[in-house]
């Protein structure tokens, strides 16, 4: 990354997108040298849309039902993001699984984050998970993207205390916000280039 040029972030969503709207917040209050430089969903009523508009980010409905096969979608997908001249792809609320066509295009360069402390309660529903399994302890963790469900390099967790009364909702919502804190920590830790992976191992250089 040149210093001082911002990082060219794209964003990949499915739903409501609280998460890209935490994004959004802490680069312009200045807490991220980074620039959105696009937004695409694979759901045309996504939500995320409309917050990406409101701030004059382009989109991109980018639908997966018109391609055969998961790989042609990501191919596609590829050639979106290299036409947008991307450093680093953020998967907020994609509900999508990458083939290697796109994790191979990116290398260590495409991030996620789960609503659980990985390796623990993969997939989905991850929060009821937890309750059900009786856990003291949850959170949520951001991790490189494999072509594995929630599989990849761990970069950064944070831990959320479940309460004896906790909903899917209530825990749910606690650790939404820990989500955005964490999200915006790694997303500058790249942009900083303080970030080296070594297998699986993700070292955080000072």
């Amino acid at each position: 990354m040149i210093e001082n040029v911002p990082c060219r972030l794209a964003v990949l969503v499915s739903g409501s997108g609280t998460n890209l709207q935490a994004i959004i917040d802490r680069i312009e209050a200045g807490e991220l040298n980074a620039k959105i430089v696009c937004v695409i969903s694979n759901k045309a009523d996504a939500y995320a849309l409309t917050r990406a508009s409101k701030h004059g980010i382009p989109v991109v409905v980018h639908e997966n039902t018109a391609f055969p096969e998961r790989r042609a979608y990501d191919a596609a997908t590829v050639e979106i993001l290299r036409g947008y001249r991307v450093d680093l792809v953020i998967l907020a609320g994609f509900m999508r699984i990458l083939t290697e066509v796109m994790v191979s295009a990116f290398p260590h360069a495409i991030m996620n984050i789960h609503p659980a402390l990985l390796p623990s309660f993969q997939g989905l529903h991850a929060q009821q998970q937890a309750l059900d399994y009786g856990v003291r302890y949850s959170g949520c963790t951001v991790h490189f993207v494999d072509c594995g469900t929630d599989t990849g390099p761990i970069i950064l967790q944070s831990v959320v205390p479940v309460d004896q009364d906790d909903t899917e909702d209530t825990l749910s919502a606690r650790i939404q916000n820990a989500e955005h804190q964490t999200f915006a920590a790694a997303i500058k830790l790249f942009v900083e280039g303080k970030i080296h992976v070594t297998g699986r191992k993700v070292r955080i250089s000072a």
